[in-house]
């Protein structure tokens, strides 16, 4: 393999720059961060004013309701 010692430090130099994203992202608390507003996500998504908001906002309620009818 003519190029092999080329491949081999562009993969050294991407699993560098890779592990320093992870360490970065862990000591600045991003995943606390991230769980936090997915939880809040979920919990809003689940309230009925959503399911509502999500009912009144979408397009094809009459024509749903029309082919329930019809079957």
């Amino acid at each position: 393999m003519k190029f092999g010692d080329w491949y081999a430090k562009i993969a050294v130099v991407s699993a560098l720059c890779g592990a320093s994203m992870e360490l970065f992202m862990i000591h600045t608390g991003f995943y606390d961060k991230v769980t936090v507003l997915e939880a809040e996500k979920r919990a809003w998504e689940a309230s009925p004013e959503a399911q509502a908001a999500k009912e009144g906002l979408n397009p094809w309620r009459k024509h749903d309701n029309g082919a329930q009818r019809g079957s």
